[in-house]
């Protein structure tokens, strides 16, 4: 195990509370996704420091950075760019979109049509995109943090489940306490501005996500997973009640290659070589919750994926 490596990531959690207050959960469960190579989705309403979480992550990991505010004229080209004609000149020169960053922020990426949200799936899932038939490699490391606010506000479009698999987390932010609140006003009201400092590079992020792929998974540890990924779908013997009477698709086999990636990370994080049963609990939520697809009675009844989840965690035995 590289020593200074993890090192390192203690330091850049560090880091990034010294510009945006609380939400450990998720600054933990975001830095988990993109030092596991996968792409997040934040929802939360405005204001909760999601925009400054993808800053400040940029800033700490000394990447590339670019945002793009979803809108519903966004076009597709807007993202990835274009061929123009130059001036005085019978070619065309490829002029690159915001996309070739090697973090992208897509705020509120709902309130963009779905044409135009499929516009990154390419991205998301080979580090490539095609314009006018010509194959352009992204940056590496390439992470996509998405922002939506909730569906039940107005102007805004539910993201496709193709789309919606791609992200590896979807990470819920929630309202600041109140000692949260007093400390953002302090942080912000004031005349000082918290500086950050770069404490990895893009080659040291790519060297974790290869270490974490050799973290070993004790074959117990494996089965427990699975029996969570299976659990959720409402034909298998595993269902829960909650899933059999609520759940219309449940979660892809992406499911269960999240939640490996993620837990090895997370066991790195905690200095630990090994995958414990508590690292699969940790990140279950976030993998999933996105990939459960609800019926019209759950709807109806107000039960949520989360609720489901916690259900499903309860009844597997770790045996």
């Amino acid at each position: 195990m590289d020593l200074k490596l993890i090192d390192k990531l203690g330091r850049v959690k560090d880091e990034i509370g010294h510009a945006l207050v609380g939400q450990k959960e998720v600054v933990n469960l975001t830095l988990t996704a993109l030092l596991a190579g996968g792409h997040v989705l934040l929802e939360g309403v405005p204001g909760l420091g999601k925009t400054l979480l993808a800053r400040t992550l940029a800033q700490v990991l000394d990447i590339s950075y670019n945002r793009i505010q979803f809108t519903p004229d966004l076009m597709p080209s807007d993202i990835t760019g274009t061929n123009l004609i130059l001036p005085g000149r019978d070619e065309l020169e490829f002029r690159p979109g915001p996309v070739f960053a090697s973090l992208v922020l897509a705020d509120e990426i709902n309130r963009a049509t779905p044409k135009t949200q499929s516009a990154l799936l390419e991205s998301m899932q080979e580090g490539r995109v095609t314009v006018f038939g010509e194959t352009r490699d992204l940056p590496r490391p390439f992470f996509v943090i998405a922002t939506q606010n909730p569906l039940e506000m107005e102007g805004t479009y539910p993201l496709p489940e193709a789309q919606l698999d791609r992200f590896l987390f979807k990470v819920l932010v929630p309202y600041p306490s109140l000692e949260e609140l007093r400390e953002i006003v302090t942080l912000t009201t004031g005349i000082s501005e918290a500086e950050i400092v770069p404490i990895m590079t893009g080659p040291e992020i790519l060297a974790v996500n290869r270490l974490a792929r050799e973290v070993p998974v004790a074959e117990k540890v494996l089965e427990y997973a699975l029996k969570i990924l299976v659990a959720t779908h409402p034909g298998n013997a595993l269902a829960t009640p909650g899933v059999r009477q609520y759940v219309q698709v449940g979660a892809s086999p992406r499911g269960i290659q999240s939640i490996i990636l993620a837990a090895r990370v997370t066991a790195l994080l905690a200095g630990r070589f090994n995958v414990s049963f508590a690292d699969i609990e940790k990140v279950s939520l976030a993998a999933l919750r996105h990939r459960l697809f609800l019926n019209f009675e759950a709807q109806g009844s107000g039960v949520s994926p989360d609720a489901i989840i916690a259900e499903i965690l309860a009844s597997i035995d770790r045996g």
